[in-house]
This record gives structure tokens, C-alpha cells and sequence, in this order.
């Protein structure tokens, strides 16, 4: 149990917290609020910060344009080493529950600067999604406002690069309120939001079933049991390319273990939540592809997936065709969509960098937390300011920097999932042999998903040396991917060593100790 000592000017520091039970070398409490979410309200933050409608819509055209009909395929064949990554995560979360997951797992297991690059990768993953949800946002905001009003011009206000970037700024303001008051405020916006989201989902579906049957639609095509075959796919190039694209949409479930200090239920509830929410999206993503694909068809022509005109954007094109009046609920729900996965995987980075400046791996006002919301504040704002200036800058550079940025960030999430997933079995290594439960659940499942995500990271790392791979910017012949996505990683080498001289303690090893469990059995 931990006891929090309280400061006149409402902050709580890593200095006020202390642990009776806990070492200097543990985990140790951070004066976050805890029991604030059971299981159900961690699920729907997990499903909020995967944003099953943005998700679709921006990657089933890319996704179509690389595995053709074989898009239900790559999703699953995606899914799998997400949930081995997800086993592995509940194994070390029963162990150490911390809101740094990655970064104090990783740290534990291979030592601190390994772990340093685990949270660096988790971070810049998260602040660049951040910034770019607030643009899609901006993007069917000002869409919806052109469809309630019946005025196409006001969709046109979003080419506007001064207007574009001060709604941005707005939406990421407004996101960082509501995350900075905490998570009971958090949960209470997310229930409605993704409730509306998946409830407009489900209609599109019906619909859209309803036109394949009758054939009205033009580009309809019959259901095919061989749209679920991977063997089916082109090429291992196809394979790969499909599979970075589909591990971005499944990506945020993590966030349900960032809040594992103030869950409620026990030390399990996290982990449970994180498995759920990837289950849960699976099915819902399955449903929506197969309905997706008998009514609009792979072709060129018409609503077909692999017109150019429509892959960008697959429900912005989808919606009148196939719900009619009802069209402007899709962008509704994309918005919705959009605005609360913003908002709750603010959650995410704003908890890494508090343990980040618990632990000292960055200066200690990064460990400030709200006495009055219970929330890492600083951490919230700061994450909030880096994100909104980083969509900025991007927007006044070039679009297409914007773009190819997103495309990199499948390189982070296979490093950092993939690093947790390794991290899992060192970790543990003394007991993997202690039964049956921890061969699979500590070795062989970590493993193989670590494996998978580590194939698709260098063969992404190879393809986007191209510029062929993205928007097709270069610099000196190097495609603007993996410049970007290679060098995001690279510059978090220098910022650790910047921070390692600065911050020394934790690079030694004086506040997280590398340590392995001989025989713990998880909660």
C-alpha cells in the first residue's frame, strides 16, 4: 500500500509517494488514482483508442490495393501475433503493474537503456497517431458541418492550412482538458462516443448486406470463403505490406495496461481488458470487411476498393451510396470516432513519460500528478503540446511528409511490441519450463508473435528504402519512410544518451533494478 503525501500547490511528485512494501529497485506507486475503471469502462477505452471507424477507413483501400480479396486474411493472419503480444503483456503486468509497461518491462529485463528505447518507440508512436487523429478529425468535421448544412464549400475550409491547423489545435486543446480532469471524466465522454461508433458501424453493415443481396449497388460481389485464405497472397512483398497496414489498425489495445494503476479488481483487470478489446475488434473489423467487400467490390470502377479516388477514404465514399439519408451519421461516427481516440490515447504517452520521470530516466517534473484529479498533468500537457505542434510543422512542410510519417509508424509499433514481447521471455526465463501454462504462455507465444512483428519490421525497413513505398518523396534517392521511421528510432538513441548524462541514476540502474522472478505465479 502506498501513501501519498500531499503539497500545498496540488501536485504530487515520485518524491511524495511512499511504498512500505515496495524496494528502490521495484515497482513503486506514482500517486496515481486508483480504482477508477473496472474491466467493461477498460475495454471501451481500449476499443476507443483502436478507433475501429478511422482505422477502417483510412487502411481498407491501402490494404485492398496490396492483398486484393484477401483483405479478410491479412486481418486475421495480423491478429495473431497481436494477441501473443497481448499474452505477453498480461504476464508481465500480473508481475509488475506499472504504467510504463513497455519502457519498465523492457527496462527490467534487458536493462535500462533498452528499456529507454521500448518507451521512446511507444512514445513517438502515440504522439504521432495523436497528431494525426486531430487532422482526420479536422478533416470530417468540417465534413459533417458541409453535410448538415447542405453547403459543400464548408468541407473545402480543411484545405484551408490556417483554418486546418487552428481546428487541430482546438481538438488536441480539448482532448488534453478532458485527460488532464482525469479518468473518471475520461470514461464518462468514452462510453457515449464509442457506443455511437460501433451502433453506426453496425447499421452500415446491415445496409450494406442489404444492398449486396438485391444487387442494386453494381459493384457487388458474391461472399467467398477463399477471401479468408493467406496462401492465396501474391507475393511475400504483398504479405508484408499487407500486414504493416493491418497491424496499425489493431494497434492502442495497450493502452488498457498504461491505466493498470488505477483499475479496479486486482492486478488482472488490465490484462484481461487488453485481450478482450483485441478479440472484440477482430470480430468487428471481420464483419465490416466481408459487408464492405460483397457491396462495393474490388474493382476500379464505381465505389469499387481499389478506385484511386476512394481509398483514401473508404466510408466517405461508401456512405451515401450504401446508407442514403443516413450518410451523415458515418461521418458523425468517424468524427466521434476520431475525437475520442484522441482523447483516450492521451492516456498512453502522458502515463509512459510519468513513469519515465518516476524512475528518472527524464527530470523529475515529468513524475507530477494532480492531487485534485489524480492525473499526470504535465505529462498530459506536454504530450498534448508535442503532438499538436508536430501536426503543425508537418502540415505547413508537406502533406505528403504528413503521410509517409503515418506509414512509418508501423515501424515503431513492431519494435516496441516486439521488444515487450522478447522482454516477456527473458524476463521469466527461469520458469518457462515450470509447467504447461508458462511453456505457452511465457515462451511460445511471446516468441512467435516477437518473431512475426520482427520479420515485418525489417521487411517494411527494406521495401520503404524505396520511395516507391508511400507518397514517392525521397531524399538522395532514400524513400521518405523509412528516413523518417528509421530516424525517429535513430534520434531516440541520441536523446538517451543526452539523457543518460544528464540523469545517470537510472542509467545505472539506481532506480529500476534488472531483475528475473525465479518462479511467480500472475494473479
Amino acid at each position: 500500500m502506498s501513501q501519498t503525501i500531499g503539497r500545498e500547490d496540488g501536485i504530487t511528485t515520485a518524491h511524495d509517494v511512499v511504498d512500505p512494501a515496495g524496494s528502490k529497485h521495484g515497482i513503486t506507486g506514482k500517486g496515481l488514482k486508483g480504482g477508477q475503471l473496472g474491466l467493461l469502462a477498460v475495454v471501451v477505452l481500449g476499443i476507443s483508442s483502436v478507433a475501429p471507424a478511422y482505422s477502417l477507413t483510412s487502411s481498407l483501400g491501402p490494404a485492398v490495393g496490396a492483398v486484393g480479396l484477401q483483405l479478410p486474411a491479412i486481418f486475421i493472419v495480423a491478429f495473431i501475433p497481436m494477441i501473443l503480444v497481448a499474452f505477453a503483456y498480461r504476464e508481465l503486468n500480473a508481475d509488475s503493474p506499472d504504467s510504463g509497461t513497455t519502457f519498465t518491462w523492457a527496462t527490467k529485463a534487458f536493462g535500462p537503456f533498452v528499456g529507454w528505447m521500448g518507451g521512446w518507440g511507444l512514445l513517438a508512436a502515440n504522439i504521432i497517431v495523436l497528431s494525426n487523429l486531430a487532422g482526420v478529425a479536422v478533416d470530417f468535421f468540417y465534413l459533417f458541418l458541409a453535410q448538415m448544412f447542405n453547403n459543400p464549400d464548408l468541407a473545402d475550409l480543411t484545405s484551408n492550412t490556417a483554418v486546418n491547423i487552428i481546428t487541430c489545435l482546438v481538438f488536441v486543446a480539448l482532448a488534453v482538458w478532458v485527460s488532464y480532469r482525469g479518468l473518471h471524466a475520461t470514461k464518462l465522454v468514452q462510453y457515449t462516443m464509442v457506443g455511437f461508433q460501433v451502433l453506426v458501424l453496425g447499421i452500415f453493415v446491415v445496409m450494406a448486406l442489404t444492398h449486396a443481396a438485391s444487387g442494386d449497388a453494381g459493384t457487388s460481389i458474391a461472399f467467398s470463403w477463399d477471401w479468408f485464405n493467406p496462401l492465396k497472397i501474391g507475393s511475400f512483398e504483398q504479405f508484408t505490406a499487407g500486414m504493416s497496414l493491418a497491424v496499425f489498425v489493431y494497434w492502442g489495445w495497450d493502452v488498457c495496461l498504461t491505466v493498470n494503476e488505477e483499475t479496479k479488481g486486482g492486478k488482472g483487470t488490465a490484462g484481461r481488458a487488453g485481450t478482450t478489446t483485441a478479440v472484440a475488434v477482430l470480430a468487428l473489423y471481420l464483419v465490416a470487411i466481408v459487408a464492405t467487400m460483397m457491396v462495393a467490390g474490388t474493382g476500379t470502377d464505381g465505389i469499387g476498393l481499389n478506385n484511386p479516388d476512394n481509398q483514401s477514404n473508404i466510408f466517405a465514399a461508401l456512405a451515401s451510396p450504401v446508407m442514403g439519408p443516413l450518410a451523415i451519421l458515418m461521418s458523425l461516427a468517424v468524427l466521434s470516432g476520431t475525437a475520442s481516440s484522441l482523447q483516450s490515447t492521451m492516456a498512453s504517452p502522458a502515463r509512459s513519460l510519468l513513469a519515465m520521470g518516476h524512475y528518472g530516466a527524464l527530470p523529475p517534473r515529468f513524475a507530477t500528478v494532480s492531487k485534485r484529479f489524480g492525473s499526470p498533468g504535465y505529462a498530459t500537457i506536454l504530450a498534448g503540446v508535442i503532438s499538436g505542434g508536430f501536426y503543425a510543422v508537418m502540415k505547413v512542410v508537406s502533406e505528403n511528409v504528413l503521410n509517409d510519417t503515418i506509414m512509418a509508424l508501423g515501424l515503431m509499433i513492431c519494435f516496441y511490441y516486439g521488444l515487450t514481447a522478447f522482454a516477456c521471455t527473458w524476463y521469466f526465463r527461469h520458469s518457462l519450463f515450470s509447467s504447461v501454462r508458462n511453456f505457452f504462455m511465457r515462451l511460445l507465444f511471446p516468441v512467435v508473435g516477437g518473431l512475426v512483428l520482427t520479420v515485418v519490421f525489417f521487411q517494411t525497413a527494406v521495401d520503404s528504402w524505396s520511395p516507391e513505398f508511400g507518397s514517392g518523396s525521397e531524399v538522395f534517392g532514400v524513400g521518405l519512410v523509412f528516413i523518417l521511421g528509421i530516424g525517429i528510432l535513430a534520434l531516440g538513441v541520441v536523446v538517451m544518451l543526452l539523457a543518460s548524462k544528464k540523469h545517470p541514476g537510472f542509467f545505472r540502474g539506481e532506480t529500476i533494478r534488472k531483475d528475473t522472478p525465479a518462479l511467480v505465479v500472475p494473479e
